[in-house]
């Protein structure tokens, strides 16, 4: 991967916020290109407030507004007319895939696997990575970068403190066990 490398982050990897922050502190790395859409956001951003209604829609369009304005160029537009050439197993996801490759991203990171699979993917030069792998991946490449951005992102989290240990147990249960186990011998860093 490099600084040119693109990515869109599908809308459930956005959902869960300890994870939606580890990827924004990720993006500003300047290891990778991380884009998404308005239709992405919106998704997101319903399913939060279904499932939490204690959030308000002027908080929830905040997280929006702070994640557009540090994330240069994040968002991806003009892509609507690519959705009618795209066949995937649920056709209410084109629209990531037509992001996709309107921003020409060689991946979509998402839990969501089994509904982008490669030989759909593949005539668009793009494929489907889970966010354990895609993080995983950036430790490989730039291990400095990434546990950069975890520190930050730990530091930014104050409400309460996490302590290292705390931290990694809590993206543990944003189901990046691999991530997890790399970091661990880290721990005293982040």
């Amino acid at each position: 991967m490099s600084s040119n490398y693109t990515v869109v982050y599908d809308a459930c990897v956005m959902y869960p916020a300890p994870l939606r922050s580890l990827l924004m502190y990720l993006a500003l790395s300047g290891q990778f290109r991380a884009r998404w859409s308005e239709t992405i956001h919106q998704e997101w951003m319903r399913n939060l407030l279904a499932d939490r209604p204690d959030l308000s829609p002027d908080t929830v369009g905040r997280v929006r507004e702070l994640m557009d304005r540090h994330v240069p160029g994040a968002l991806v537009t003009g892509f609507e007319s690519l959705i009618p050439g795209i066949t995937l197993p649920d056709p209410e996801d084109r629209h990531v895939v037509a992001a996709a490759v309107q921003t020409r991203a060689e991946a979509i990171v998402t839990f969501n696997l089994k509904d982008f699979p490669d030989q759909d993917l593949s005539p668009f030069g793009v494929r489907a990575i889970h966010p354990d792998d895609f993080i995983t991946d950036l430790m490989e490449l730039h291990i400095g970068a990434v546990l950069e951005a975890v520190r930050r992102h730990r530091a930014s989290l104050k409400n309460p403190p996490f302590s290292s240990r705390e931290y990694l147990d809590c993206l543990l249960k944003q189901r990046l066990p691999e991530t997890v186990s790399r970091l661990r011998a880290f721990e005293l860093l982040i």
